[in-house]
C-alpha cells in the first residue's frame, strides 16, 4: 500500500529527548574554548608569513616602462657663473644619458627658505620638488653644484643601490656622528629596506651626496627636515647639522639609513675640516667634491674645480662622447 503524503510536515510520533537550553550553551562555549587555541595559532602563522613576504620585497615598485630609475638633482646658485652652471648641467647630463636618469637644475632661489637663511637650505625643498616632478622615479640622488662626477661608467645600481651590493657597503654599529656620537647605525638592515643612502666625514654626515628612496617615507624626512624650526634654529652648519640632529633623535629616520664609505659616493678633492685621507678623492672614484668651497671666502670653487673639469672632459672626449 503506498505511503500517504500530506501536504505539511508531520509530527513525528518519536519526538527527541528534552534537552536544556542552558545545558547547550555550556556545551558550545566548552568547544569554542577548546578550539581557540588552534585559531589563534592559524592566525599567527599567517601574520609571520605575511611579514616575512613583505620584508623580502623592495619598498619602491618598479618603474612603469619609460620612467626614468633615478633623477639626479643639482641646486645652481646665483652667485656662479654662467660658464660653471653649465659645466655643471654638462657633466650631470653626459652621466645621466649613459644610464637612462633624469637630471633637475633648480636655482636656491627658486624656494623660500625664510629670512636669513642660507642657500644650502634649497636642497631639501629641492629633493620635494623633483619627487612631485617624477613620482613614479624610485630614487633620488642629490648632488652638490660643487662636485663632479668623474668616472661615469657605472650605474647607481651597480655602484650602491643593488641591495646585496648595498649591504657588502654598509657601515654598521658606526657613531653617526664621529667620533663619539652615542647614536650609533644599525647593525642588522636589509638592505631592501634602506631608503636614505649618504657617507660620513670625520666631523659628521656629509650631505653633498646622497640617494632617497622616493615614496611616502621621503616625503614624511624631507617634510621633518624642513621643518621652519630647524630653518629658524640658526645651526652652525645649516641644514647638516638639523640633519644630524634629526638622524639621531628620530628612530624612523635612523632605521633607514645606511651609511656607506665615503669614497663611493662623496671623496673629498682637498685636506679641509672634516676629510680624511680615506675619504680623499682618488683618479677613478666617482666623485670628485670641493667640500666646503662655497662657505669658505678664501677659497674659489670654479678655480678649485676647472682643473677636475678639463680632466673630466678628456676622460669623455677619449671615449669618443664629445
Amino acid at each position: 500500500m503506498p505511503t500517504m503524503q500530506f501536504p505539511y510536515p508531520r509530527k513525528t510520533s518519536h519526538p527527541p529527548p528534552y534537552q536544556n537550553p542552558r545545558a547547550s550553551t555550556f556545551q558550545r562555549r566548552r568547544t569554542l574554548r577548546n578550539l581557540a587555541p588552534y585559531g589563534l595559532g592559524i592566525c599567527a602563522i599567517i601574520l609571520v608569513f605575511l611579514y616575512f613576504l613583505r620584508s623580502s620585497s623592495p619598498t619602491t615598485p618598479r618603474p612603469p616602462p619609460g620612467i626614468p630609475p633615478v633623477v639626479i638633482v643639482t641646486t645652481l646658485d646665483a652667485k656662479q657663473s654662467e660658464h660653471y652652471k653649465a659645466n655643471v648641467i654638462e657633466n650631470r647630463k653626459d652621466y645621466a644619458s649613459r644610464h637612462g636618469y633624469a637630471t633637475f637644475f633648480p636655482n636656491t632661489t627658486d624656494y623660500d627658505l625664510m629670512s636669513g637663511v642660507p642657500s644650502s637650505w634649497s636642497t631639501v625643498p629641492a629633493m620635494r620638488h623633483a619627487m612631485t616632478l617624477y613620482p613614479h622615479t624610485p630614487w633620488i640622488f642629490y648632488l652638490t653644484s660643487t662636485a663632479l662626477i668623474m668616472n661615469p661608467s657605472q650605474s647607481l645600481d651597480f655602484k650602491v643601490l643593488d641591495p646585496r651590493k648595498l649591504e657588502s657597503l654598509m657601515i654598521v654599529d658606526r657613531p653617526v656622528v664621529p667620533p663619539d656620537s652615542v647614536i650609533k647605525t644599525f647593525s642588522h638592515l636589509k638592505g631592501e629596506r634602506v631608503d636614505f643612502i649618504l657617507t660620513q666625514d670625520k666631523e659628521g654626515l656629509a650631505g653633498g651626496s646622497m640617494l632617497l628612496r622616493n615614496g611616502e617615507w621621503a616625503k614624511f624626512f624631507l617634510d621633518a627636515w624642513y621643518d621652519p624650526l630647524y630653518r629658524s634654529y640658526n645651526f652652525q652648519k645649516a641644514e647638516g647639522h638639523a640633519l644630524e640632529h634629526i638622524v639621531q633623535w628620530h628612530g624612523t629616520v635612523l632605521s633607514k639609513l645606511a651609511l656607506v664609505p665615503q669614497r663611493v659616493l662623496n671623496g673629498y678633492t682637498k685636506e679641509v675640516a672634516g676629510s680624511e685621507e680615506e675619504g680623499r678623492y682618488r683618479e677613478g672614484d666617482f666623485i670628485a667634491n670641493s667640500h666646503g668651497c662655497a662657505r669658505d671666502p678664501k677659497r674659489n670653487c670654479e678655480m678649485e674645480m676647472k682643473p677636475l673639469m678639463v680632466r673630466w672632459k678628456e676622460l669623455r672626449d677619449g671615449e669618443g662622447r664629445r
